[in-house]
């Protein structure tokens, strides 16, 4: 029996929480304390109001466009998002496949249920996230090892000191079950994910042990000596942040709020996004993340300063629904949003989209 079609992200969202169980449905859809900012992302974007220009051109139009270096058909790369056989067998390699297919990067998460190794060899353009662990040789080694696989960017998480507390993982005693782990790590390392406790998080005591929240600027200045790999910061949301980073040279700024599941009274991306992109300037480029629904997001995210949008949640939510054809489904019903988002805006290619009015 095939699937029904879907005409939006929304249609998948809807799928994927009939079919899931609902403690994998919380650990995706959840944030930290009361949920407001996972609100507040979705929202940011839906206030936006584009001023639309007329009588250009646009029979032909394009979405490409150059992202850290890497051809893009898209402005979009898909972020990194932990345990991706939790919502489908195929996982890691079918989001990565389906990334390859559309011609996009693939964010492959640190926490990644499938080895580095094993998704480079399917041959896309693989970006690598690191969280900053209490083992800085361990650390070198996932280095070292990216190099020898051909990732293209770093993306180092710096908004995880130590993680939110998500209330439905603390209600469900989430943890993760006994033929998943963390590949890119040994198994003594993965046993704490696996440790089920009632009203605890196992993925959040595994944070603890692995993850050092005495990351800083002294420890950024160390990793940006340690490779010619590019280097993106993603959780970035304070303009002097942003500069301070570009100062030192990273190649990119992500501006995160972690989706919502860090603190529930951050400020929405959306809402610091031009701020940030003027205190950078063309020092750095500045992706955004966050709340990411519809192509008109991904305008909107553009004309307020973004080079490029990571894609999370609709993300898994197609994996879960459709495997590899799922989210390339997802990816295209995205570029025909966007194309005919930048038809009625005027727009034939993405600097046009740049030069757009935004008003909220």
């Amino acid at each position: 029996m095939s699937r029904p079609i879907a005409f939006c992200l929304a249609d998948l969202a809807d799928a994927a929480a009939s079919i899931l169980s609902q403690e994998v449905w919380d650990y995706v859809a959840g944030g930290a304390g009361d949920e407001s900012t996972v609100e507040l992302n979705t929202r940011a974007l839906r206030d936006m109001r584009v001023l639309p220009r007329v009588l250009n051109n646009v029979s032909e139009r394009s979405t490409r466009t150059s992202v850290l270096g890497d051809v893009c058909a898209l402005p979009l790369a898909i972020a990194p998002m932990a345990y991706q056989r939790l919502l489908h067998p195929d996982g890691e390699d079918a989001t990565a496949r389906a990334a390859e297919r559309i011609g996009i990067p693939f964010v492959l998460p640190m926490l990644s249920s499938v080895a580095m190794e094993e998704i480079a060899a399917l041959g896309g353009t693989m970006w690598l996230q690191l969280y900053w662990l209490r083992d800085r040789g361990q650390t070198a080694d996932l280095i070292r090892r990216a190099e020898d696989a051909g990732v293209r960017t770093l993306v180092l998480t710096v908004d995880m000191p130590v993680m939110g507390r998500r209330l439905r993982d603390l209600r469900s005693g989430f943890s993760l079950p006994p033929y998943l782990h963390a590949a890119n790590f040994d198994a003594d390392q993965n046993a704490a994910a696996r440790e089920r406790r009632d009203g605890t998080s196992a993925i959040a005591g595994h944070a603890a042990l692995a993850f050092d929240p005495s990351l800083n600027w002294a420890d950024l200045e160390w990793l940006r000596d340690q490779t010619r790999i590019s280097l993106a910061l993603k959780g970035v949301l304070h303009p002097e942040d942003a500069a301070r980073a570009a100062a030192i040279g990273v190649d990119a700024v992500i501006v995160s709020n972690h989706g919502g599941r860090q603190l529930d009274r951050t400020v929405a991306g959306a809402t610091v996004l031009p701020l940030v992109r003027h205190a950078v300037g063309d020092r750095c480029a500045v992706l955004y993340d966050g709340g990411i629904r519809s192509g008109s997001d991904i305008l909107c995210a553009l004309a307020l300063g973004a080079d490029a949008i990571l894609l999370g949640r609709p993300v898994l939510w197609a994996l879960a629904v459709g495997a590899e054809e799922g989210v390339a489904e997802a990816l295209e019903l995205l570029r025909v949003e966007l194309d005919t988002a930048m038809a009625v805006t005027g727009c034939s290619d993405l600097a046009d989209v740049r030069a757009l009015t935004v008003l909220r």
